[in-house]
């Protein structure tokens, strides 16, 4: 089995603090998952979500008070399942999802990857991969980049599951 995380833009009005009703979110796929106008509002990490999630979390602050790089991939408010088991659902309001995307957008990836590098490459092969495993983080990043502002230009709230398949 292996890790990933499924996040999804919920519209702000629409979201809902029951469990239930925010696993309903995760039942069907990807390609069902739109906005009226045909967005597709999903974004899923493989089993290197927990990695991506140090180079965020290892990043120096933006500026006094909140965090947000802690909040871009396993950050949230988490929501606790009946299943206790399981991992929380993770829940971001409109505003946590908008100050991410403000992150997201003013971060240099090669300054997180310096930083992190040392820590990521030998669960990756170590030197000799460094240059595809920095691109294949830099890629995530892009993408995680591309969801967080499309979710924050929409107003939109984000839902985290962490899962195994």
């Amino acid at each position: 089995m292996s890790t990933y995380l499924r996040l999804r833009a919920v519209p702000a009005p629409a979201l809902r603090n029951s469990p239930a009703w925010l696993e309903r979110l995760f039942a069907s796929d990807a390609a069902t998952v739109r906005h009226p106008a045909g967005r597709c509002t999903e974004e899923v990490l493989d089993e290197c979500c927990l990695d991506q999630e140090r180079i965020y979390t290892g990043a120096p602050p933006a500026g006094p008070g909140d965090r947000p790089q802690a909040q871009v991939v396993l950050g949230g408010r988490p929501v606790f399942r009946t299943d206790r088991r399981k991992p929380p659902l993770l829940v971001l309001t409109a505003a946590q999802a908008r100050r991410v995307a403000e992150f997201l957008e003013q971060t240099d990836f090669e300054a997180l990857w310096d930083f992190a590098r040392d820590g990521l490459l030998p669960r990756y092969g170590g030197a000799p991969a460094e240059s595809e495993t920095a691109r294949a983080f830099a890629v995530a990043h892009r993408e995680l980049r591309a969801f967080y502002v499309h979710t924050a230009r929409c107003g939109d709230a984000v839902v985290k599951w962490r899962s195994e398949r």
